[in-house]
């Protein structure tokens, strides 16, 4: 899943696609890296970033999507919490709504994903974005992910949602500390679901800077290959990654170490 953040604002990329002709280039060249999935995103989610109305979101996101489609049959997901601006792009063209409050923050979310049969990722996050790395606190992070998860999977096929269309986040960096997300990365295998797959998002997140002791984005790519071939070694099969090319080449060596695959 390639990251497509179409927002001044976000954390690494913030305006570098904010015009549409920037955003188009940008997608397909992670196409040609070997995207399978498009993230396309109007709102920044990094910690202290403030919100932005659905009118606006739309206005940054839905071009793109309509654009991306008419050029490529493969998947499209919008990252958003606002069923309004879900239901737009789906009608643009997205195959999935990639939710970072779990389908929480808008009681009409689950009912647009069940009616337009789309693919549904939920995510865990601890509070929301303006305060969740205010002192996050937990028990136990694995069990309360894993306990999250089951409750939204009931709750969500229970509104109409098929299980099938299900894939879950465990939302590191998302009111989470440094010992929290690797916690949860130690034991991916164990916090879903059973039968449904794992979306990880790791890229560039500022717990990588604080593991390392520095804080310049452009020294996270190398550490995030790291933490995507971990973590395919666990099963996982969905990593949403600024940089296409080296994790799809770190997960294609993975694979072939595990399984066997000829090029």
């Amino acid at each position: 899943m390639g990251i497509l953040n179409v927002t001044p604002d976000s954390f690494s990329d913030g305006g570098c696609h904010a015009d549409p002709g920037n955003a188009r280039d940008h997608a397909h060249r992670m196409i040609d890296e070997g995207a399978d999935l498009i993230d396309i995103g109007g709102e920044s989610t990094r910690p202290g970033a403030a919100p932005v109305g659905a009118d606006e979101e739309i206005a940054r996101t839905v071009p793109v999507v309509a654009a991306l489609r008419a050029e490529w049959n493969g998947l499209i997901s919008i990252d958003t919490m606002k069923a309004r601006v879900a239901a737009a792009a789906l009608d643009a063209g997205a195959d999935i709504v990639n939710d970072v409050s779990g389908l929480r923050a808008d009681p009409g979310m689950a009912g647009v994903c069940a009616a337009a049969g789309c693919g549904v990722v939920v995510m865990h996050m601890l509070g929301e974005p303006r305060t969740m790395q205010q002192a996050p606190s937990y028990e136990d992070v694995v069990a309360e992910v894993r306990a999250f998860f089951n409750e939204r999977f009931v709750a969500l096929t229970g509104a109409g949602i098929a299980e099938e269309a299900i894939c879950f986040d465990p939302g590191i960096g998302f009111g989470k500390n440094l010992t929290h997300n690797l916690a949860l990365l130690r034991v991916l295998e164990e916090i879903g679901p059973a039968g449904r797959p794992l979306l990880l998002g790791v890229s560039r997140k500022s717990f990588i800077g604080a593991l390392l002791g520095n804080g310049d984005l452009s020294l996270r790519d190398w550490p995030t290959l790291a933490i995507t071939a971990r973590a395919r070694e666990q099963g996982v099969m969905l990593h949403r990654v600024h940089e296409v090319r080296p994790n799809v080449q770190a997960l294609r060596m993975i694979e072939a170490i595990r399984d066997g695959l000829e090029p």
